[in-house]
């Protein structure tokens, strides 16, 4: 039991990542760095919509984290998937400033660490 609370906690303070990030590029997109014509605001605050959805879902999750593997794994797949397309472009530009490498850092190590350890909850509830 402690360990479930101690991964619901992790994962609520990690959610705060993405609805903190997705409602910043909603809103105010320059905070972010997010500058461009039209074009590219609009598409960022949709991108940024869709981040704040993906921590507005892991939230969803807390309650019965345990028996929430597939909504999980599927969450994770998304985040691991745009933190490669990031990684791509970053070697492209050939930067890793910051606000680059950080993002990457939740994207490709913090939440695969955060769905293994789901993984073994959920093999231990059983």
């Amino acid at each position: 039991m402690f360990e479930k609370r101690a991964l619901q906690s992790a994962v609520a303070i990690a959610g705060l990542v993405p609805l903190t990030a997705g409602a910043l590029g909603v809103l105010e997109p320059g905070m972010l760095g997010l500058y461009g014509g039209a074009n590219a605001i609009a598409h960022a605050a949709y991108l940024s919509g869709l981040l704040l959805g993906i921590g507005l879902a892991y939230w969803s999750l807390l309650p019965d984290l345990e028996k929430r593997g597939g909504a999980f794994t599927l969450l994770t797949a998304i985040v691991v998937a745009g933190g490669l397309a990031r990684l791509y472009a970053a070697f492209r530009l050939g930067s890793l400033a910051p606000g680059i490498a950080l993002p990457l850092l939740m994207e490709l190590w913090v939440t695969p660490l955060l769905w293994r350890w789901q993984r073994r909850v959920a093999r231990r509830s059983r």
